[in-house]
């Protein structure tokens, strides 16, 4: 071999290993970057396990919240059913109230009429308890009258019978003398 194709093959040769090295810095900056992308992926791979342990815990609390509002839904309902029936007395009372408004009120008026008849009754006893009283004191007064003509006849009759038993008994005294 010459010296010239000794030179070519070593400059070949040394352009190979320029290359190689080249190639081989190609190859480690490849492997860094692979590195750096198997840490990358890593790291996505931890924050994916967050988030899908975030997502997990978050889809949790929401089924306890959905839950939850279930339950409150249920609660509601039946306080609603509760109201309901509250209004429904509430509206029972009411139409008891009024029909207690109404009967009272007739009733005061009936009251009110029934004392009317009362009194309209009562002033009619009492303008009959007077002229039963007139009558009355008229008939006591004729009575007084008739017996003081009475008393004023007997004591006439008494008198006058006093002088015939007078006279009978001086007629009685001759005749038995």
């Amino acid at each position: 071999m010459s010296k010239q194709s000794f030179r070519d093959l070593k400059n070949e040769i040394e352009l190979k290993n320029a290359e190689i090295d080249e190639m081989s810095m190609e190859l480690d900056a490849k492997n860094e970057e692979i590195n750096k992308l198997k840490l990358y992926s890593t790291k996505l791979k931890y924050e994916k396990k967050n988030l899908e342990d975030k997502l997990d815990t978050k889809i949790d609390y929401d089924k306890a919240r959905i839950k939850e509002l279930d339950d409150l839904q249920e609660k509601l309902i039946e306080k609603d059913k509760i109201i309901e029936d509250k209004h429904d007395q509430v509206r029972y009372l009411r139409s008891l109230i009024d029909d207690y408004k109404t009967q009272v009120k007739s009733n005061s008026e009936e009251l009110e009429i029934q004392i009317r008849k009362i009194s309209r009754s009562y002033d009619d006893l009492l303008s009959q308890k007077d002229l039963i009283i007139e009558k009355q004191d008229e008939i006591i007064e004729k009575l007084t009258k008739a017996n003081d003509e009475i008393v004023k006849s007997n004591k006439t009759n008494v008198l006058s019978l006093k002088l015939q038993n007078e006279k009978y008994q001086e007629i009685i005294d001759k005749f038995s003398k």
